[in-house]
């Protein structure tokens, strides 16, 4: 058994399987996931698990060089805005911050490894990851 970071062995096996430049998803519970992209549900019930505690463990686990996120986070959710900015602020190396359409980040979701569902209730809560080389 397994006895630190991440336990859930689907979340364990996406992150094995990524390389440079992959990205996976973490959403609230209403993100859209489309067919093609494999789903993670985590959701327990309204709020559980919270967006930023699946996203703090993922950060610790993952070397991530750029980040999505929906402009509309900015006016429509900044509590957690501003919790995401701070934890990329915790990394051991910068990444990038990319804004684009809450539309674009759900078309994006498609080209993703896997979106990570959240039980998550306010609203824009969703981020794209992409992988950095560990080299």
């Amino acid at each position: 058994m397994k006895r630190h970071g991440i336990l859930n062995s689907d979340i364990s096996r996406v992150l094995s399987y990524m390389g440079h430049t992959d990205t996976l998803a973490v959403g609230d519970c209403g993100l859209p996931i489309p067919e093609e992209t494999e789903r993670i549900d985590l959701a327990l019930k309204m709020g559980v698990p919270s967006f930023m505690e699946v996203l703090t463990e993922l950060i610790k686990e993952m070397k991530v060089e750029k980040v999505v996120l929906a402009e509309e986070i900015k006016e429509q959710n900044p509590a957690v805005h501003k919790e995401i900015l701070a934890l990329l602020d915790t990394m051991d190396n910068t990444c990038d911050v990319e804004y684009v359409t809450h539309q674009e980040l759900k078309q994006q979701t498609k080209a993703c490894r896997a979106v990570i569902r959240t039980g998550e209730t306010t609203p824009y809560a969703n981020i794209i990851l992409q992988s950095a080389c560990l080299f």
